[in-house]
């Protein structure tokens, strides 16, 4: 059985584990397979992930076209996250990234953010999403402005709740003040705990969930990734630093060291990963990518998982001996 966890006072449900479709839309991943990406889909909704997390500018709207396909006839099952404030049709707020020769920018005025709901909408065949959150801040809309656009389809039942993404203290102060925000979506991991001494705090205090994205740092803490695995085409790991041969030895390192916990509970590296990061103060939800139905099903038995203080206790120990040198080589 599936943990349920709530998305801060909205009265939204979803499972802990969440499925997340970046690598689904292919740009920055060497591309994607869509009929494997469906059958991840569909495992997950199996398996009790009703959590899936998508985003326009996951490959253009591609993710958002594969999970609307997906679960066609299960929209019941799912709920359902998508975003806005990347856009690729306009030369308004802030240039950001170049993709499939078109410049993505960052802008989040009221007019765009409805405009871009509806293509998500069209791409996703449903009348409403669950959640919209604000994919990346954009510096020249006042936050005000954008709430008021978020607040008004959330009164329209477009919308169920609300978040932000990839924001600062000061952002989230800022939507508090225009309106209600029910979740922060970050990036969290054993490598990546800076959130613990800025938004964390601040959510917890608030009630604010905390939905943590790249739980297993972009598949390196799955102990799978070996040091020949070689990354093929747009795919960022082929240069991030983190995915050097001796970063990947130091992981490998951490897994033998864990490896004893995994054996006791029937779980695979991954697993443990993604419960200790369940396990952390305030982190609500934790999302995971997958690529085919075997990583969707391996993801899901996290979700079933219960660790003891020994356990976290011996997993902390080894993150601080082993992945030390891998968050500092970031």
């Amino acid at each position: 059985m599936q943990i349920q966890r709530e998305i801060g006072s909205s009265g939204v449900s979803a499972s802990a584990v969440g499925l997340g479709t970046w690598a689904m839309g292919g740009w920055m991943w060497g591309g994607g397979d869509d009929a494997a990406s469906i059958a991840a889909i569909r495992a997950a909704l199996d398996c009790g992930i009703t959590l899936i997390d998508t985003a326009p500018a996951y490959g253009l709207g591609r993710a958002e076209e594969i999970v609307g396909r997906a679960i066609e006839g299960r929209r019941d099952e799912v709920v359902l996250i998508t975003k806005c404030g990347l856009v690729w049709d306009t030369d308004e707020g802030r240039p950001f990234v170049g993709q499939d020769g078109k410049m993505i920018h960052r802008f989040l005025g009221p007019d765009s953010v409805r405009l871009e709901l509806e293509a998500s909408l069209r791409r996703l065949r449903t009348d409403h999403v669950d959640v919209l959150i604000t994919h990346w801040q954009d510096p020249t809309t006042p936050i005000a402005e954008t709430m008021g656009a978020l607040e008004a389809l959330k009164t329209e039942g477009k919308i169920r709740a609300i978040g932000i993404s990839n924001a600062s203290v000061e952002d989230l102060e800022a939507y508090r003040l225009a309106g209600s925000v029910d979740c922060v979506q970050e990036a969290y991991n054993m490598l990546d705990r800076g959130l613990e001494q800025t938004l964390l705090p601040v959510c917890r205090a608030a009630g604010i969930s905390v939905i943590g994205y790249s739980s297993l740092a972009l598949g390196l803490l799955t102990g799978r990734i070996g040091p020949d695995r070689i990354f093929e085409g747009d795919d960022l790991r082929r240069t991030h630093p983190r995915f050097s041969v001796q970063n990947r030895a130091r992981v490998a390192e951490f897994a033998t060291a864990i490896a004893g916990i995994a054996r006791r509970h029937g779980a695979e590296i991954g697993d443990i990963v993604i419960a200790w990061t369940l396990a952390q103060p305030g982190i609500t939800f934790s999302l995971c990518g997958a690529r085919n139905a075997g990583q969707s099903i391996q993801n899901a038995r996290a979700g079933e998982l219960t660790l003891t203080a020994d356990d976290l206790a011996t997993i902390d120990a080894a993150i601080a001996a082993h992945l030390g040198p891998v968050a500092a080589a970031a």
